[in-house]
């Protein structure tokens, strides 16, 4: 059976059905609700000036080398901010999500691996208990860097994804503050958002970019109403697959208001076969050359297919077919660079999952909320196309 995670939304319904904990997962409980407003690092507070001048820089291509991707380029609200296509194109490309291709093939290489949504990024990190700390949020599938102001500065620095051959690593990102510097416009933003003469810097570009980000929350899918006391919010069949979702085991990695726990695993998904695979190996063998990959978070997953570091699964019920052949030793799907012995431990004691578990799939269509954001700005003050070359 083949469905797609849209032939789940079902609203409306009422249920009076009680949370309960699972012996199987632990003792583990699911939650608690999304908080409806995230936290900002001292250094950062946010201000409706930052939101702003962030929102022009996330939409503007001057932040790339050749002037042709933005940061919305790739986390785009029409996907959920993220991009509907398994591996990003970025400098070179033209079109938009899955229609995105490269305008020429050079030496521009595929992005490695697929773009997460920024959408609750915010609260990366998150604990059992809802607790965080955004100064030092795990950030990237590799948990590379830590803050939204760390993040927002990687991809202007990499060859795929913004830079380009325009200027090297070490330049890239002095390159893109004197662009800024030199624009009278971003100067007057600058000196509005952060006080001072206007220069941009690298710290309040960075800081500019994660305030924007931090003001992208979609807190209240009907999972968050349901359990802040609205037990008409999700359905029978949605509190069923709750259920299903702490007794199989899912719950040990996906927890927390974000389902995640933040922490790489190696799961063995097979290897995207559009990144080249060299004598030694698979062109992505993720954290530590373990293929680990970071816990993804299971928020809004109605809008940001295809899913895993790679993108190589289209749909939730692809997703579940390889769990499913995991839990039952068969491992069609896995990766034949990870052995069976070299898997997690919490991935080994999956039991019970199934593809066609409607009732999973309809709890995990809980979890999406489309009332977000999705404000696109007329112009950027580079004068260059909105998003880059998407059209």
């Amino acid at each position: 059976m083949r469905r797609t995670l849209a032939g789940f939304l079902v609203v409306g319904a009422t249920c009076a059905a009680l949370l309960y904990l699972s012996a199987d997962a632990g003792g583990q409980e699911i939650g608690p609700a999304l908080p409806r407003t995230a936290r900002a690092p001292a250094d950062n507070p946010t201000t409706p000036a930052k939101v702003a001048l962030g929102r022009l820089l996330f939409w503007d291509p001057i932040l790339s080398g050749p002037r042709d991707v933005a940061c919305a380029t790739c986390h785009h609200p029409q996907f959920g901010y993220a991009e509907n296509r398994d591996l990003s194109v970025g400098v070179t490309g033209v079109g938009l999500g899955h229609r995105r291709r490269f305008a020429s093939r050079g030496d521009i290489p595929f992005v490695k691996r697929n773009s997460q949504t920024v959408l609750n990024v915010a609260f990366n990190g998150t604990d059992e208990a809802g607790g965080y700390d955004p100064a030092a949020a795990p950030m990237f599938w590799d948990v590379r860097a830590r803050s939204l102001e760390a993040q927002a500065l990687e991809p202007l620095k990499a060859l795929e994804e913004m830079r380009g051959h325009t200027y090297a690593e070490e330049q890239a990102v002095d390159a893109v503050v004197a662009r800024l510097d030199a624009n009278a416009e971003y100067r007057r933003l600058f000196a509005a958002a952060f006080g001072g003469g206007g220069t941009a810097t690298a710290a309040n570009l960075g800081r500019a970019l994660a305030a924007f980000q931090r003001s992208l929350v979609a807190a209240d899918a009907p999972f968050d109403r349901y359990m802040r006391g609205d037990r008409g919010a999700m359905t029978d069949a949605q509190v069923r697959g709750m259920g299903r979702f702490e007794r199989i085991g899912c719950i040990r990695c996906h927890k927390g208001p974000m389902f995640s726990d933040y922490q790489t695993h190696v799961l063995g998904v097979p290897d995207n076969p559009a990144l080249p695979v060299s004598d030694a190996g698979a062109g992505d063998r993720g954290t530590g050359d373990r293929y680990a990959f970071r816990t993804a978070s299971l928020r809004n997953l109605a809008f940001t297919a295809p899913y895993m570091h790679n993108g190589l699964f289209a749909t939730l019920e692809d997703v579940l077919e390889f769990y499913d052949d995991v839990d039952s030793r068969r491992g069609r799907a896995r990766t034949p660079n990870v052995s069976r012995e070299a898997l997690d431990p919490l991935l080994r004691q999956l039991r019970g999952v199934d593809e066609d578990d409607v009732e999973l799939l309809a709890f995990l269509e809980a979890l999406s909320d489309p009332a977000f954001d999705r404000t696109i700005p007329a112009r950027v003050p580079s004068g260059l196309a909105v998003g880059g070359r998407i059209q």
